[in-house]
């Protein structure tokens, strides 16, 4: 039976009661009927969508959207709602006519040239995508987001310089705005500059929501080099200790001379390492404060010159014995053609040279004193340094761009 306009009117009330008091369940079966009622209303499509996005329900958003979207072509909102519809649903190229709609509309809006600027970048038209950040920046030469997303095409392309200036003029509004101070952290430990990446680096601690689950100790405070009383719990931030991340900063970063320190591992690392160690889960009495691995380079003041030691190990590599001799592989690279290999990374110590990726094996292999190349890609971690070639961190490390094939061949051909 169709509503009549008294009824029509008193649905609305209600939805729009509802959705002012932040009862967006409750108003979206009610904005639904209105709409089902008024099909071809724009404003009754468009506050439907509206509500369905504040539910997160962007998938059914989309339709009452673009039928918003076309009743009301006139409407500026109407094209920025569906195109920030689309653009969650992964729909860039509609998402950005939408934005080109909105901006013919309603010309000189900082907001639509930054979206218009974040679906170009989704399609990869970098280029394009910097103009847009240009724009919303002559408009609002202070607009967060469009600073931050312009700092990552720059850092992208090599403009450093460029990157950082952007960063800073953010930071000077929020300077104590952690996404900014990590992506400025960032930009500068690749190129090195441990002396001022350092500390902003460790805004990825206030940022729970950065990369993969992180995790801490309850009860402990964050170290930060002051003397203790007590031991020092040292463990890595992943959440999975026995992930090959985990496992990787253990090895690379577990370097403690002098320190009364213990380090939280996996049992299997607990095997290698000839340290303290700890399970992770088991009771931390006796411990005054804690750091995450990563967190050692700034708190004990290393640079890439003045690294200590790898950590010292139970394991040891095994030149002499009846079956040494083999090559390590332990790369997603394919070994040279016709060249024995071994992948078990149990037989690590019985190799003479090894080659792998920046994982756990080809570390395991470099602390033991091993000759290893390690291929790391173009986006290396920054702990390496932006130098390639011998390493720092292990006296018998050569580290290679990608594949570098021709160097893999003549290396392990000898």
């Amino acid at each position: 039976m169709a509503l009549t306009e008294l009824q029509l009117q008193a649905l609305a009330r209600d939805a729009q009661q509802r959705a002012a008091s932040g009862d967006f369940a409750g108003a979206e079966p009610l904005f639904a009927r209105i709409a089902d009622a008024q099909p071809n209303s724009g404003q009754s499509q468009h506050l439907l969508g509206q509500v369905r996005l504040k539910l997160g329900r962007f998938a059914e958003a989309r339709e009452p959207l673009e039928r918003a979207s076309k009743f009301l072509p006139r409407d500026p909102g109407a094209q920025i709602n569906l195109a920030g519809c689309l653009s969650v649903l992964g729909a860039h190229a509609e998402a950005l006519a939408a934005l080109d709609r909105a901006a013919k509309l309603a010309p000189g809006n900082a907001a639509i040239a930054f979206n218009r600027g974040r679906a170009l970048e989704a399609l990869s038209r970098a280029e394009e995508a910097e103009r847009a950040y240009d724009e919303a920046l002559s408009i609002d030469h202070r607009l967060l987001p469009a600073l931050s997303a312009r700092a990552g095409l720059m850092a992208a392309r090599g403009d450093w310089m460029g990157a950082l200036s952007d960063l800073d003029t953010a930071l000077t509004s929020r300077p104590n705005d952690a996404a900014l101070r990590l992506r400025r952290a960032e930009i500068l430990l690749a190129q090195g500059d441990w002396m001022r990446g350092l500390d902003d680096y460790e805004a990825r601690l206030d940022l729970p929501e950065h990369g993969p689950p992180r995790w801490a100790p309850e009860g402990l405070p964050r170290w930060s080099g002051e003397p203790l009383d007590g031991r020092l719990l040292v463990y890595p931030e992943q959440d999975n200790i026995e992930s090959d991340a985990a496992m990787r900063d253990t090895l690379m970063l577990a370097r403690l001379p002098g320190l009364d320190a213990t380090i939280q591992c996996s049992a299997r690392v607990a095997g290698w390492l000839d340290l303290p160690t700890i399970r992770r889960g088991d009771p931390l009495t006796g411990f005054a404060a804690a750091v995450p691995l990563r967190s050692l380079p700034r708190v004990l003041g290393w640079s890439l010159q003045t690294l200590p030691p790898p950590p010292p190990l139970h394991v040891k590599a095994e030149p002499e014995h009846p079956q040494a001799g083999r090559i390590g592989w332990f790369s997603t690279a394919d070994p040279p053609p016709n060249v024995a290999v071994e992948r078990d990374p149990e037989h690590i110590a019985l190799c003479r040279i090894v080659v792998g990726d920046d994982h756990a094996p080809a570390h395991l292999a470099a602390a033991m004193g091993i000759p290893t190349l390690l291929r790391l890609p173009h986006s290396a971690d920054w702990l390496w340094g932006p130098q390639r070639g011998a390493s720092p961190w292990y006296r018998t490390v050569e580290t290679l761009v990608g594949d570098a094939a021709e160097a893999l061949v003549a290396r392990t051909a000898r």
